[in-house]
């Protein structure tokens, strides 16, 4: 029987654009791209040159400290280009894919009968290890690392997030058998909604389910280690996004590379908002063409709302995508009377405007900060937001005065950037939280190497 661990600290918030649960098709362009940003923390090494012919699951880079860390191809094809930007930072692999796909066959493999060296050799094997996140530092992991435990998180809670559980269907077996591989490796432990039922998650095999009930961000994989197995400091756990479990269970059962996902396309500026099948690398364009509402700025985000990166139609799906969101940028907007105005359409968590007397209502919300950066002020804003037995505003203040010691003692190794988006999305003083977060973390990681 699963445990139930119940959350009050958050908020969900209820965005128009959610993604209805229908696939539709795209028309795929011949170009595709790795970029190694999606990797955080990895400095690649380019192992290809233009020109150069790959295969779906042939490597396009390595981790340069560890090059045993391969990042493999999403298509088979031709290199077309690495475009570099300052100081000669790789910035993706371009690849022009051919029409018959072509992949490494790396051998269907019986993963109930690995070891966890094993199933860690056949993913650094195929290109697949970098998929692998880890806690502290919130980064792509390394295979010198020793977990103490493994955790996914099936729940998808954000605004707009896609749900897994449609991603899931047809790839039960596949989600399964990247579960019990990883169960090879560490103990691992699954966390899901209250709201899914899906057999292959509420019973899962190999591994721990626990059941998150409350309200964004008990989705947070951060969340939940704080409240299983909260790392201390000399402590690594490894994070995966479920999506990434399904990569690993196809790569033992079929032995190929395969990197199809359901992506939602979000957003109260998408005119049909639903699912499309992409691939890790295919172009944002494609996935939005024909459908976006035209008459406004718009704000292309390379994820959800609270934790995703603008980017342009000519970017590319990250590594850790799973949905593309468009939201007005808001730069166009001309309110008479400003903040005076009592405001019915706009949605506040401090009752600052009368919309909180309309119930439980949809918005459509832009970009705009609504206000300029202004000294912290010590509200308890944040507590209210993040369900994590850490001080969160005296964290932020120890990283933003660079006392090591103090964020050590506030519990920084637990945290990631995004258990701070919610937090940053009610900060009255307008603070980059998830900024200031992952500029402590590299501080620290580099502090520690």
């Amino acid at each position: 029987m699963a445990s139930v661990i119940k959350l009050s600290k958050g908020l969900d918030m209820n965005l128009k654009g959610k993604a209805v649960k229908e696939k539709t098709n795209i028309v795929r362009g011949s170009e595709l791209a790795l970029t190694p940003d999606a990797f955080v923390g990895m400095t690649p090494k380019v192992v290809v040159k233009e020109g150069d012919m790959v295969k779906a699951g042939d490597a396009l880079f390595v981790n340069k400290q560890y090059p045993d860390v391969k990042f493999a191809s999403p298509v088979s094809g031709q290199v077309s280009a690495v475009i570099r930007g300052e100081r000669r930072k790789v910035l993706c692999v371009k690849v022009k894919a051919d029409q018959e796909q072509q992949y490494v066959d790396y051998g269907k493999k019986d993963v109930a009968q690995f070891d966890g060296e094993a199933v860690k050799q056949a993913l650094l094997e195929a290109g697949l290890f970098g998929y692998i996140d880890q806690l502290p530092y919130a980064v792509s992991t390394n295979p010198e690392t020793q977990p103490k435990a493994i955790f996914v998180s099936a729940l998808r809670d954000k605004p707009l997030a896609a749900d897994f559980e449609f991603e899931l269907e047809g790839n039960e077996n596949d989600f399964q058998t990247g579960l019990t591989a990883l169960s090879k490796m560490a103990k691992t432990y699954l966390g899901i909604g209250s709201q899914q039922t899906a057999t292959a998650l509420t019973q899962a095999k190999d591994v721990e389910v626990n059941i998150f009930d409350g309200p964004c961000p008990a989705g947070n994989v951060g969340v939940q280690v704080n409240h299983l197995d909260p790392v201390n400091k000399g402590e690594t756990v490894w994070t995966v996004d479920p999506s990434a479990v399904i990569f690993f269970g196809r790569l033992f059962n079929t032995g190929k590379v395969d990197l199809r996902r359901l992506i939602a396309v979000a957003g109260s500026e998408v005119e049909r908002p639903a699912y499309v099948e992409a691939v890790v690398g295919d172009r944002v364009g494609d996935l939005l063409a024909g459908n976006l509402k035209e008459g406004k700025n718009l704000r292309i985000i390379n994820g959800n709302v609270l934790t995703g990166k603008p980017c342009s139609l000519d970017d590319y799906v990250g590594a850790h995508t799973s949905e593309i969101t468009v939201i007005p940028e808001g730069d166009d907007a001309d309110e008479f009377l400003g903040w005076i105005l009592p405001r019915f359409k706009q949605f506040s968590v401090n009752r600052s405007y009368f919309s909180w007397l309309c119930g439980k209502k949809s918005y459509a919300l832009d970009a705009r900060i609504k206000g300029g950066e202004r000294h912290m002020i010590m509200s308890g804003e944040y507590d209210k937001v993040l369900p994590m037995d850490i001080y969160g505003e005296y964290l932020i203040k120890a990283i933003i005065a660079g006392d090591i010691d103090r964020q050590e003692a506030l519990g920084i190794y637990e945290v990631s950037p995004e258990d701070f988006a919610l937090a940053e999305f009610v900060d009255s003083s307008k603070l980059e939280l998830q900024r200031i977060v992952r500029e402590g973390l590299d501080v620290l990681r580099k502090e520690n190497a």
